[in-house]
């Protein structure tokens, strides 16, 4: 089931690369990032042991669809060390409301034999700007989910405002429902500043309503991040 699902969500991935082979450079437009980060926070839970990250993704669009490539390094305690992310989607406007829905596809290198770690969520997101706020909701769904669990479902709210050209201050709230771990309750709020037209700072505090978890604790997390 794993195995199947997150080959279904290489080959959107990859469909979305084909459609972007066949249309004219106009068409197609392609974006790198890179970032280092003290941590690597994902749904309140550091996935680096609370030591740094490094990062770095590639994204591709053409007209409403897009794909994109993300890898981390990560650190679970045993032999695991990397995150490789692949996804796709399409993204369009109704209403004044922005939707996308995608596919993500988790794949962990050098997993145990057993841990089951691989998996894929689909995604289905709305959002809406009003002059300097934006505000969204997305839900993910996994019918196959990381480790022991199988079904879940993330649900997330999340609000930015841009008080200024530079600055923007954003945070989220959201929940995982999962069917053999306990469900928990996880937000974030920070602020960005954009140091110039690549680099971007951002300091943001994480956490969860989860006891007795060190990885899931309050945090304080700062990266850089650059998009060219």
């Amino acid at each position: 089931m794993r195995l199947q699902a997150s080959c279904a969500a290489l080959a959107v991935a990859l469909s979305t690369f084909a459609f972007a082979g066949a249309a004219t450079a106009q068409e197609a437009e392609v974006a790198f990032n890179a970032a280092v980060a003290s941590d690597y926070v994902f749904r309140g839970f550091s996935q680096t042991d609370e030591d740094p990250a490094f990062q770095a993704g590639v994204d591709l669009g053409v007209s409403n669809f897009y794909a994109g490539a993300w890898i981390s390094n990560v650190d679970f305690g045993d032999d695991t060390s990397a995150e490789f992310d692949v996804y796709g989607g399409y993204r369009t406007e109704a209403a004044g409301f922005g939707l996308d829905l995608g596919v993500v596809g988790y794949l962990y290198f050098d997993e145990p034999s057993g841990a089951d770690y691989n998996y894929v969520e689909y995604k289905a997101a709305v959002s809406r700007a009003v002059g300097p706020v934006s505000a969204g909701a997305v839900v993910y769904y996994s019918p196959d989910f990381f480790g022991a669990d199988d079904e879940a479902v993330y649900y997330e709210a999340n609000l930015a405002f841009a008080p200024a050209d530079k600055f923007t201050i954003s945070g989220a709230v959201g929940y995982q429902a999962l069917d053999v771990s306990d469900d928990y309750t996880t937000w974030n709020a920070g602020v960005g500043y954009a140091l110039n037209d690549v680099y971007t700072f951002d300091l943001r505090y994480h956490d969860t309503d989860v006891k007795g978890s060190d990885i899931a604790e309050a945090r304080v997390v700062a990266s850089i991040k650059a998009a060219f």
